[in-house]
């Protein structure tokens, strides 16, 4: 092997460990996700879940439900959105949905931590999660509405199905609910006529303020 050669050799392996040390580092850092927690209680009501667990059954929810999706949709491209989007928690926490003051400044605190914990990655793959995770903050391509509709129904579901304790614990009211879930209509209509019908049952069992 001539010198030149050994040289490129050497510093592509040294390039190739250089970035596989930084996957592990974002591979180390995104387990912190699993300790922020969300105002959505588990199904059964015995504890609220955790940001990690809710992205891990919102990829359940695309694999079963893709079907219902408004229109074509590449389900790994969703499956890669609904995996990332919830990782800048680690940083911003997780800001219930209906907190008014707490919303204010959510985009400003989720940008910084998007910026931080994307960047731990090799520059071609931060730009990559970079961009899915702003593709889905967008909610205007196909996937991303899709998604997005999905991040709507799992708190719903769990809410309902856990007798609507979070909905209660806040005071929540009606028209809330409705204008934070009415989205869902246009990425997946099937699942907004199913969700508009859980709310009406919750508010007709008292769970969310009429």
């Amino acid at each position: 092997m001539k010198v030149c050669e050994k040289h490129i050799t050497l510093r592509k392996v040294a390039m190739d460990i250089q970035s596989l040390a930084r996957q592990i580092e974002f591979l180390v850092e995104i387990d912190k996700l699993k300790t922020v927690l969300r105002q959505s209680l588990l199904v059964d009501g015995s504890r609220r879940e955790n940001s990690a667990e809710h992205s891990w059954h919102l990829a359940i929810f695309a694999m079963v439900l893709a079907e219902h999706a408004a229109g074509p949709i590449d389900i790994l491209r969703v499956l890669k959105m609904i995996l990332v989007h919830d990782v800048v928690e680690i940083d911003a926490g997780d800001t219930y949905c209906y907190d008014e003051e707490g919303n204010r400044d959510k985009a400003e605190r989720e940008n910084r931590a998007a910026e931080r914990i994307f960047s731990l990655l090799p520059a071609e793959q931060a730009a990559q999660f970079r961009a899915l995770w702003g593709e889905f903050e967008e909610a205007k391509t196909p996937d991303a509405l899709f998604a997005a509709s999905l991040d709507r129904l799992q708190p719903l579901l769990n809410n309902f199905r856990s007798n609507g304790v979070a909905w209660q614990k806040h005071g929540i009211r009606k028209e809330q609910v409705f204008s934070r879930n009415r989205f869902m209509a246009d990425g997946a209509p099937a699942l907004w006529d199913y969700a508009r019908q859980m709310i009406e049952d919750a508010i007709t069992k008292g769970w969310i303020a009429g």
